[in-house]
């Protein structure tokens, strides 16, 4: 898939055409509170339909399966063990392709030439990014696979955020490092002409629109770019990478999860703020409906060494927990899905909760509807190792 193969045809001129919004009322996501019917704001999901799909489309080549790696050993003094994760990983990427070498596993999703995006997640701040030990061993793995480091970007919404919790020229050398929203070396979001940076960096002819306005103040709007109904796709979705590669961490947010879905949907677009309050578990679904990240997300790996249960998903020190846990995908969906029953089965433990309740996870349902993977458990292909 090259950069420009997305099939965009004017896709600004698709939603004057009508755009169907889903006939669905969405429950509340949080399992903590009672469900409620929700008055759903019109979409326009129905232009992501529209375009065709392709052979890497959600939920890519093993639909329905994944694996899930424990060892104890790879967290120490709440510090992530690097050679560990490495371990880890290897085993998950093996065991999710059923290849015998590395290499090929690796080569099921990726290829020489391709640029790679690496999605990670740092707007916890530092006690609670995706870790170092995680990300280094994806890129050494890649690397080993014969992927070259400048084929590889480190991306994320916030540029300040990834510099703050390390993804630098210093620890990934060789390696582009890439925010939607910048700042220049004084700190500031404008340039001379009192223009975002941020601007730049978004692509115009992708967008979730949605009937809800975005209205910030001037504090907010550098971190959310532009106001009104429309959320713009980062440029780094729709033109800088072939591939992409989803590494999110394990947290809730309240009763629910927050990971794959969460991680891509509300880092690839802007004006979310909006979004939150009504559209939740649409954005979660519908935004990785859309091409530049449905035709693009090929492997979710989950950094599940430490998380959170409880307070997220910001970083409360007193909820963050050890997991010792990676999950691999390449449905995003399932993964999400197996994912929550982690943080059930802590939130149940620490008596935040009597028992799970996988019936609230309505993104994950909504998700499914668009054909994005497999959020019912009992037709989830789960494999679960313990290597210590």
């Amino acid at each position: 898939m090259k950069k420009d193969s997305l099939d965009r045809r004017k896709f600004c001129t698709i939603l004057g055409a009508g755009s169907a919004a889903l006939a669905v009322k969405p429950l509340t996501l949080f399992a903590s509170e009672p469900f409620q019917v929700q008055e759903k704001p019109s979409t326009n999901i129905g232009d992501a339909t529209k375009i065709p799909r392709n052979s890497f489309s959600m939920p890519g080549k093993f639909p329905g399966k994944v694996v899930h790696i424990k060892n104890s050993k790879a967290v120490v003094n709440d510090k992530p063990v690097e050679q560990e994760a490495y371990m880890m990983i290897e085993k998950a990427m093996l065991e999710l392709t059923g290849q015998k070498s590395l290499k090929k596993a690796w080569r099921s999703f990726v290829n020489p030439g391709e640029i790679i995006g690496l999605k990670v997640n740092p707007s916890a701040g530092k006690l609670l990014t995706t870790s170092h030990a995680v990300v280094k061993s994806v890129v050494r793995q890649l690397t080993e696979s014969g992927i070259d480091k400048k084929n590889i970007i480190i991306w994320d919404r916030r540029g300040i955020e990834l510099i703050d919790t390390g993804f630098n020229s210093e620890n990934y050398q060789g390696i582009k490092i890439m925010g939607t929203e910048q700042q220049d070396e004084k700190g500031s979001y404008f340039d001379k002409d009192g223009k975002l940076y941020s601007e730049g960096n978004i692509d115009k002819e992708w967008f979730y629109w949605a009937d809800v306005d975005g209205v910030y103040d001037s504090k907010t709007m550098p971190y959310m770019v532009n106001g009104g109904k429309y959320s713009y796709f980062s440029k780094i979705v729709t033109k800088e990478v072939d591939k992409i590669i989803n590494i999110p961490i394990l947290k809730n947010v309240g009763g629910s999860i927050t990971n794959a879905m969460k991680n891509l949907a509300f880092g690839s677009v802007s004006n979310t703020g909006r979004l939150h309050a009504k559209l939740l578990n649409d954005t979660c679904a519908e935004v990785c409906a859309f091409p530049p990240l449905r035709d693009k997300v090929v492997l979710n790996i989950c950094d599940g060494l430490r998380g959170c249960f409880n307070g997220g998903p910001g970083a409360n020190p007193q909820f963050i927990c050890n997991y010792y846990s990676i999950l691999a995908a390449s449905d995003p969906v399932a993964m999400d899905r197996i994912g929550y029953d982690i943080i059930a089965e802590k939130r149940i433990a620490e008596g935040l909760q009597k028992s799970a309740a996988p019936d609230s996870l309505t993104f994950l349902a909504m998700s499914s509807k668009l054909g994005l993977g497999v959020s019912d458990k009992e037709k989830i292909d789960l494999k679960v190792f313990d290597l210590g």
